[in-house]
């Protein structure tokens, strides 16, 4: 989604995004939404843009590899329609805001990068990779199976484990290739290798979320870091 003109200073997300995020999740029809696209501009789609905007000249601080991106499809700002193609659920639209700042090197959602989740029920920044394909999953397995020491410092950093909480699905069993008693087993079967830190509503309201933002992307350097050397890509 591109941005709109004139963004204005970030000042927190507006408390009213949340109620107007419950009604839309009561009043999911496009006759609600089409009802309501001025208060959808206002809560969401303003706030959002000022939001990146005030991160975009921060993220040098982090890594020179990541940034946002103002592309109408597959941008920072994930778009609200859900694909419903093959899904039993048929609701228009997504009940969350997601705000994706990925790596330059590579486009795809799966990339490694930083994601920033706004919604009534639930509030986080994760970093990381989410279900990367088979050829990258495979380099990161290899890389923790080859590098042990490295996938430990990373795992047992005071600063990173203090905040992030490792996320996502994991295979039923070890992956092809690995033993099931590997001592890192339990690391090796995950599908996504991604870290979460959860927030709380009045944390993303402030006009310092920024700066909370770019602290909590500095912390996850350790994975971030790990992560993009199994890829060969710098980070």
């Amino acid at each position: 989604m591109a941005p709109p003109k004139n963004i204005p200073p970030f000042t927190g997300f507006p408390k009213e995004l949340f109620r107007f995020l419950d009604e839309l999740a009561a009043n999911n029809t496009r006759e609600w939404f089409a009802e309501n696209r001025e208060r959808y501009q206002q809560l969401y789609v303003e706030p959002s843009w000022a939001y990146i905007q005030a991160m975009q000249p921060k993220l040098a601080s982090i890594s020179s590899q990541m940034a946002g991106n103002a592309k109408r499809g597959g941008g920072t700002l994930m778009r609200i329609y859900r694909d419903t193609r093959f899904s039993k659920d048929k609701t228009p639209y997504k009940t969350n805001i997601g705000l994706s700042f990925r790596h330059q090197r590579l486009t795809d959602i799966h990339a490694p990068g930083f994601y920033v989740h706004v919604a009534s029920d639930e509030c986080l920044i994760a970093a990381g990779v989410w279900l990367p394909p088979r050829e990258a999953l495979q380099l990161i397995r290899q890389t923790i199976d080859e590098d042990r020491p490295a996938w430990k410092k990373v795992v047992k950093d005071k600063k990173f484990a203090g905040l992030y909480q490792l996320s996502g699905e994991s295979l039923k069993s070890a992956p092809r290739g690995y033993p099931i008693d590997h001592p890192l087993i339990e690391d090796l079967r995950r599908t996504s290798y991604c870290g979460v830190v959860h927030l709380k509503r009045s944390e993303l309201q402030r006009a310092d979320f920024v700066d909370r933002s770019i602290e909590l992307f500095r912390q996850a350097r350790p994975l971030m870091k790990f992560l993009c050397d199994a890829l060969g890509i710098p980070y």
